[in-house]
């Protein structure tokens, strides 16, 4: 890198000197990141500051650098006298701002001595040799030449003292160039452009008023080229506007006192400045002698009046007296804020203490209330407490003192006042004799003892409820002693006992006494029950029990099952008790352990009694037949239909076939046909095996009538068989149309909402709320599919569903069929 800015040379010797003043070429490249640095070359790497330099910053020379001898004798040069360091460092700012001084006002002594170089370069000339000529001398060289250019441009159109192109749009003089002061960058100096260039393009761009506001902003770092200071303008503040601005300070410095602490160094001037904080660098002053005198120059006139220290202690007063000001106003305004504070500080003090001698007083009163029962409670006292005048104590406590009373231990204070007269008044009771004894007076003093909050069973809670406790300790003891002594299958008047009481004991004490006392003695006396001995039964003194006690009775049921089970082992059907005993649990048990109870015990007892049953048309009994029937209700329909399928409608059916085969009176016939079916019901009429059985006893007697040709008949037994067919089909027909508006009935009294939301929305939808509404199980087969629709179990049947239409499995293929055909296969 070429240090020719740094080293000056002095005199014929050229003897490089070390400069370590700021000059030009510091500012506008040293502060340059993007400046283009000069690379090291080989030599300047082997000789260093030895090294010989060939830089274009430096002025061209066409002569050569002489060789230095440097063994001749050392020369000395008279250095004549020197200015002050202040006046030079002036002169050295101002050199590129302020106009040359002319060379016959600078002592010969400072004149530095010309450069000797050798070629055309010569000190009087202003520019380069071959610079800016006129145009006279324009394409002067082509006289030594064959002119080749010249006739090339006339032959195109090119005439001498125009400009170049189609309208001589060109510029007739070429471009000239313009000498910089320094060796600074483009711009340093000022604009760079020629007279000629501002004839030519007299529009001045952006990029030239870009230039004018970077000069105006560099003319900020230097002096006024002028020497002249402005005029200051002074501006008059009130006390007002101090104050209002010492409010705006001190709204904004609030988020500012971080940086107060910051450590400032100020390098914008001669001297580097340390401050202590960014709010002193704007009350910063010019100190008298900061910055060197300005020259005076020719028009400048000298100052009349100057006093710079004079001026420096009159604006520091100044600052002073706005600060203290600013602080007083401020210090005021704090007082003012802390005045209001405080009034409305005394204000709430004087609210609480209004509060607290209200408490005290309200307390005060509490106190005596409570020592007037303590000495109403003493043995041998005129007039004792009662329970009815200690609870309207407790009464107007809660009522004039609620906050107090809440506050207040009531366990503490119940048990010492009330647990005692509790104790005397349930002194001689019974509970089974009297069972409403005393609920009045307990409802009214679990309003004035019992805590809001849910309690559970942990003794903690009892520490912090006084009406648990009070129930606890003083009621639960007499209800231990009642249940110990008494009589399961007696059980109205214990269960009459609960039920007043249910309301006013708690939940856990309530489910204490069914879990720990009641149950144990239900379940001991159901272990010492037989069915066999026992002529009081056995749902007398259990069934009491469930409301109160519903799913506790659950571990009861399977050993009464398992003992009636026992017992029915050499039941007969003929004995009508087993069915008075049974019938009160069937709405007990579930319904899948009251089936299994019934076609485990029942079911074979009926079925042995159908097959002792005798058909004789001529003289029949129907004892056994009664038997079986009158179990319709205990037993599902299904399985009734299963005993009449397999042990009656076999010989039914027989004794029919050998009836007609022996020249039979069809009226008899007919009677003995509509007598047994009159002995079913209409439910079991209706299921589909039993109309099959019928109408199969109906088809044999048609084959009766028609088979008969050439034999006798009797008169209109044909006619009359055919309208008893005709008769029976009919009524099926018409019970299958009842059923239908009987459902379409209970559809429509559901509601119009329930019906809006069950309405289906596809026939999938309709087939499963068919199936909900007769008990069917309808759900997919998984992973099982028939041209690739879902297959589904409807009840015991496979189906598949596809465009609206069901298909059941048949032997073979699917079969369509409809939803009321459906319906009756699954049932």
């Amino acid at each position: 890198m070429s240090m020719s800015h740094l080293y000056g040379t002095d005199g014929d010797d050229g003897v490089e000197m070390e400069s370590f003043e700021v000059s030009d070429w510091d500012l506008q490249n040293e502060f340059n990141p993007h400046r283009q640095r000069h690379r090291q070359t080989k030599e300047e790497a082997t000789y260093g500051v030895w090294a010989e330099r060939d830089s274009d910053e430096e002025r061209p020379s066409f002569g050569g650098k002489r060789s230095r001898d440097y063994s001749a004798p050392v020369s000395f040069v008279s250095a004549g006298l020197r200015k002050a360091a202040a006046e030079e460092l002036s002169d050295e700012d101002s050199d590129d701002d302020e106009k040359p001084v002319k060379q016959e006002e600078i002592p010969k002594e400072f004149v530095p001595k010309k450069l000797k170089t050798g070629g055309n370069f010569k000190p009087s000339q202003k520019g380069f040799a071959g610079g800016s000529k006129s145009f006279v001398d324009f394409g002067s060289w082509e006289r030594h030449t064959k002119g080749i250019g010249q006739k090339l441009l006339q032959k195109m159109g090119y005439v001498p003292g125009r400009g170049l192109g189609k309208n001589a749009q060109g510029i007739i003089n070429p471009i000239e160039a313009k000498q910089r002061k320094g060796k600074g960058a483009v711009g340093a100096y000022g604009s760079e452009r020629t007279p000629q260039s501002l004839q030519d393009f007299p529009v001045v761009d952006s990029e030239e008023e870009t230039e004018e506001e970077f000069q105006k902003e560099l003319s900020q770092w230097r002096k006024d080229p002028n020497g002249g200071k402005k005029k200051p303008k002074y501006s008059y503040k009130t006390v007002e506007e101090l104050k209002a601005k010492g409010r705006i300070s001190k709204q904004l410095a609030a988020p500012q006192k971080e940086l107060s602490q910051v450590k400032v160094i100020d390098m914008t001037g001669r001297e580097q400045k340390v401050y202590y904080s960014y709010s002193q660098i704007s009350h910063k002053h010019n100190i008298p002698d900061d910055s060197p005198q300005q020259p005076l120059g020719k028009d400048s006139k000298p100052q009349g009046f100057a006093l710079p220290e004079l001026e420096h202690n009159l604006q520091l007063l100044i600052d002073i007296t706005e600060q203290e000001i600013i602080q007083s106003d401020r210090q005021l305004q704090y007082e003012r804020d802390m005045v209001v504070n405080l009034s409305h500080e005394i204000q709430k003090m004087a609210e609480v203490l209004s509060h607290e001698e209200k408490a005290i007083s309200n307390l005060s009163k509490v106190l005596d209330m409570v020592e007037e029962c303590e000495r109403r409670m003493q043995p041998g006292c005129e007039n004792p407490l009662t329970l009815d005048e200690c609870a309207k104590i407790f009464e107007t406590l809660q009522d004039k003192y609620y906050e107090e009373y809440r506050m207040s231990d009531r366990v503490d204070l119940a048990v010492a006042i009330v647990y005692p007269l509790m104790k005397e008044y349930f002194k001689n009771w019974d509970p089974l004799k009297d069972c409403t004894y005393g609920t009045e007076i307990i409802a009214k003093w679990k309003s004035l003892l019992e805590n809001d909050q849910l309690l559970s069973h942990s003794g903690q809670d009892l520490s912090t409820d006084a009406f648990h406790r009070l129930m606890w300790e003083i009621w639960m003891p007499y209800v231990r002693n009642i249940v110990a002594r008494w009589q399961p299958r007696n059980c109205g008047s214990m269960v009459d006992f609960l039920d007043s009481w249910v309301n006013v004991v708690p939940v856990w004490i309530l489910d204490n006494i069914l879990d720990q006392l009641i149950f144990p003695k239900l379940q001991k006396e159901v272990e010492s029950w037989n069915p066999l001995t026992d002529t009081v039964p056995i749902h007398s003194w259990i069934h009491p029990w469930l409301p109160l006690m519903q799913a506790r009775l659950e571990p009861l049921y399977s050993p009464i099952r398992n003992k009636l089970a026992n017992a029915l082992q050499k039941w007969h059907p003929s004995d009508s008790s087993a069915k008075l005993i049974l019938q009160p649990w069937k709405d007990v048990f579930t319904p899948g352990s009251w089936e299994a109870f019934m076609v485990k015990n029942i079911v074979p007892k009926l079925g042995m009694c159908l097959n002792e049953l005798i058909i004789n048309p001529h003289q029949q009994h129907m004892d056994a037949f009664y038997w079986v029937i009158d179990w319709e209700g205990m037993i599902s329909v299904s399985s009734l239909v299963g005993l009449l399928e397999k042990h009656f409608f076999p010989k039914w059916l027989q004794v029919l076939c050998s009836w007609l085969s022996n020249s039979p009176n069809y009226e008899e016939i007919t009677k003995w046909y509509l007598g047994w079916k009159s002995m079913f019901s209409d439910q079991v009429l209706a299921h589909p095996s039993i109309k099959d059985k019928f109408n199969e006893a109906l088809d044999i007697m048609n084959r009766a009538v028609s088979s008969s040709v050439g034999g006798y008949m009797q008169p209109g037994a044909r006619e009359n068989i055919a309208y008893l067919t005709h008769t029976e089909r009919r009524k099926d027909f018409q019970y299958e149309a009842m059923q239908e508006r009987r459902e379409a009935e209970n559809m429509a009294q559901r509601g119009i909402g329930a019906a809006a939301g069950s309405v289906p929305m596809n026939f999938k939808d309709l087939i499963q709320t068919k199936a909900e509404e007769h008990n069917i199980v309808f759900m997919p087969v998984i992973g099982k599919r028939h041209e690739g629709k879902q297959l589904y179990t409807f009840g015991r049947i496979v189906i598949y569903i596809d465009r609206g239409v069901v298909f059941v499995q048949g032997e073979k293929t699917w079969v369509p069929t409809s939803l009321q055909s459906l319906i009756d296969m699954a049932k």
